[in-house]
């Protein structure tokens, strides 16, 4: 007589083909988690920047290792930890990848903020999102600065390039101009903000998280720059830009 009930699963080779595939997104899941609570450890026991550095050598082997096993499991073959048909993808496709993936990372905060928000409240939601972008912001400046080879202190010039890599630069409009010694950055279409524009909403109020967001960045391209908010919600703001950045080097700071 059949019961309705499922054998119990003790292996994954009891799963059928949907668990399976469940079973893998959720071990990548678990990666992710374990390389980050790495770091944070290593930042908790060693600093900041010990943890970058850390970071790099391991990050440098893990990609090795991982991307050769996934080029076996793929029957393809790899260069430096890269599969093959990663480098031979058009340059569309491949800036389409990358747009895909900073479209997830930021549905990604997005949900990360409304499930606190869900269960705490506004406030709490706020902090854990601006203290988010305090670690963030900093490792992101590390990872680019590695990624265009811009060195230990790459000035206001440095950051003006770095600022189009940052995953925000994929999804938002944003631009750059000089005045005189200053660097001012300003986005000129903001997906969240932009979104909120069309139903009606006002503005989201993300000057607390920007100030934290692009002063942390702007000192992990270079420790000498710094920031000055001209405008960000809720202060108002001209149409053409949702908020503006100054970025300066002190005198002194020059060479």
């Amino acid at each position: 007589m059949d019961t309705g009930q499922k054998s119990p699963i003790f292996q994954a080779e009891d799963m059928d083909s949907r668990q399976l595939a469940e079973f893998t997104l959720d071990l990548l899941h678990r990666m992710i988690v374990h390389h980050t609570l790495w770091f944070r450890e290593v930042e908790h026991q060693l600093g900041f920047e010990r943890a970058l550095e850390v970071m790099d050598e391991a990050w440098a082997q893990t990609r090795r290792l991982a991307g050769k096993r996934l080029a076996e499991e793929l029957g393809c073959r790899e260069e430096e930890g890269i599969p093959r048909p990663l480098l031979e993808l058009p340059a569309e496709k491949q800036l389409s990848l990358i747009d895909s993936i900073a479209k997830s990372w930021l549905a990604q905060d997005g949900v990360w903020f409304q499930a606190v928000e869900k269960r705490y409240g506004m406030n709490d939601a706020k902090r854990c999102n601006d203290s988010t972008w305090g670690r963030f912001s900093p490792f992101e400046a590390h990872e680019i600065k590695k990624l265009l080879r811009l060195g230990p202190n790459p000035g206001l010039k440095g950051l003006e390039q770095a600022l189009g890599f940052r995953l925000y630069g994929r999804l938002n409009v944003q631009s750059c101009h000089w005045e005189q010694d200053a660097l001012i950055f300003q986005m000129n279409d903001c997906r969240v903000q932009s979104a909120r524009v069309r139903k009606g909403l006002p503005d989201y109020p993300c000057k607390s998280a920007g100030l934290v967001e692009y002063a942390a960045f702007a000192r992990g391209i270079d420790s000498r720059i710094r920031t000055k908010c001209l405008g960000c919600p809720p202060d108002p703001h001209p149409a053409e830009w949702f908020c503006a950045w100054e970025f300066t080097l002190p005198e002194e700071s020059e060479e």
